[in-house]
């Protein structure tokens, strides 16, 4: 296995696309990459003795996008049945939850208050949620974005009635904030997975005992704070 897993870096560089639109994945500070995704990525590059290249997305929807280009070597994504027709996925390395984020006045108290007919609904091209959304909302409006805090910049700005997101990219960016608040429950759940371009990737099963071993001995954990 390691010998293949060695074959995912190109030239004793491994590129890592980084998406920054995740806070529960990824902080950066100054340009200071913190986080499990950041350090699932270091691990890996310590492993294979190689340097670490840093790609950096602000939403999902355009690492995607980029998965055919050869812009990156290994990623990281929420696993998507459609994205999946073009990229392998490890199993899942954590969980995480999307919600939505309304204005202090506004009459939504729950998640499931938004699919009414009227309601426009903000959310990021290309996420996961973008994904769950397509597919079950019945009644309200959808309408798309650019990257996470584009989507947070204009949900403030006053478009839309409601905009998705992940739990803690959506508490980070209206923190302190009266003028907002973040509904409780849960929107959908996603499942997050280090990637990597083509599906059916022969390299995948190589990543993804190397992901289990990363859960296993408490390192997932231990970067996400838990």
């Amino acid at each position: 296995m390691q010998d293949e897993l060695a074959l995912i870096a190109q030239n004793d560089i491994l590129r890592v696309a980084i998406n920054t639109g995740n806070r529960a994945l990824v902080q950066n500070d100054g340009g200071k990459l913190a986080g499990v995704s950041p350090a699932l990525a270091q691990r890996l590059v310590d492993r294979l003795g190689v340097t670490f290249e840093p790609v950096i997305y602000t939403g999902a929807g355009k690492v995607f996008a980029d998965a055919s280009s050869d812009r990156w070597d290994v990623a990281f994504l929420a696993i998507d049945e459609t994205r999946a027709r073009q990229i392998s996925f490890t199993r899942p390395y954590h969980v995480i939850e999307a919600t939505y984020a309304v204005r202090s006045h506004a009459p939504f108290q729950q998640v499931s208050d938004a699919d009414r007919r009227g309601v426009t609904i903000l959310t990021a091209t290309g996420s996961a949620y973008d994904m769950y959304l397509s597919k079950t909302l019945k009644n309200a409006h959808l309408e798309h974005s650019g990257t996470p805090p584009e989507s947070f910049e204009d949900f403030r700005d006053g478009r839309g009635d409601l905009v998705a997101g992940v739990r803690a990219s959506l508490e980070s960016y209206f923190c302190g904030d009266g003028g907002f608040r973040i509904l409780p429950g849960v929107l959908t759940q996603v499942s997050q997975a280090m990637v990597l371009a083509g599906r059916d990737n022969p390299l995948i099963a190589a990543l993804d005992a190397f992901v289990e071993e990363a859960i296993g001995d408490g390192f997932v954990a231990k970067n996400l704070g838990i």
